[in-house]
């Protein structure tokens, strides 16, 4: 059974000194978190005391401002960064898309990238060539398939991207703000395939700023400000004019 636990974890890293005018009370951490001095060094605490628990079925949304701590803490649940302290448990097999980037080469067609793509995730050349078709028809990019990557729209990227990633049903999937790009059309589709991977027995944990798609997709949200969680909505959310059950 898939699930998601994180007990007290926090996420510290140093800050290297550099010369500004600006009085240290008054500097912002950059990546998100709060400056915090000890004697003449400094550091972020960029996540301070996160605790929650996530199961099978369950739709996270992570809201909070620039700087909160939302992509730090996907980045911790893919294992990018390694918690200062605390920890986390996570059963089940979990894809990302944080960058439409992550995963593909500018050079390489879209169609040579869902290889790369899949290959990185740890899929087989055998699964990945089962679902290429799928996989590109669901992008709808027809013939740019075959194209660089570079030459891409913002969202014909993202198309790519989602598709690749959702195709071979990751039974906990993570995702920052960019889910929205692409046309009308396809939001409704991919917000169907978050449905469908869900009632699977999926966990999808979704940052984003926008309320109305937390609202439509999410079961629960999490709000965070400056590391540390500011609220956690236990009970489901009001999603497309109905209650879901997690």
């Amino acid at each position: 059974m898939v699930s998601i636990k994180l007990d007290n974890v926090s996420l510290v890293y140093k800050l290297h000194e550099k010369l500004t005018l600006s009085a240290p009370d008054r500097r912002v951490a950059g990546p998100g978190g709060r400056i915090e001095s000890s004697g003449r060094k400094q550091f972020v605490q960029a996540l301070d005391g996160v605790s929650f628990e996530l199961k099978a079925g369950d739709r996270l949304g992570l809201v909070g401002p620039n700087g909160a701590g939302k992509t730090t803490l996907l980045k911790v649940l893919y294992g990018i960064y390694e918690p200062s302290g605390g920890s986390v448990a996570i059963e089940g097999k979990v894809d990302a898309l944080f960058n439409i980037n992550i995963g593909f080469r500018r050079e390489a067609t879209g169609r040579r990238n869902i290889m790369l793509r899949g290959l990185i995730s740890g899929w087989t050349e055998a699964e990945i060539e089962e679902k290429m078709e799928d996989i590109i028809a669901f992008s709808e990019l027809g013939d740019f398939i075959d194209l660089p990557f570079k030459a891409y729209s913002q969202g014909m990227a993202a198309r790519l991207a989602f598709s690749a990633a959702t195709a071979l049903d990751p039974e906990i999937l993570l995702m920052d703000e960019w889910i929205g790009a692409g046309d009308a059309s396809f939001q409704d589709k991919a917000k169907r395939r978050m449905d469908e991977l869900a009632e699977k027995a999926g966990i999808i944990v979704l940052a984003s700023h926008s309320e109305a798609l937390i609202q439509s997709v999410c079961t629960k949200k999490l709000t965070l400000k400056g590391g540390r969680i500011e609220s956690f909505t236990a009970e489901p959310i009001k999603r497309a004019g109905k209650v879901s059950k997690a």
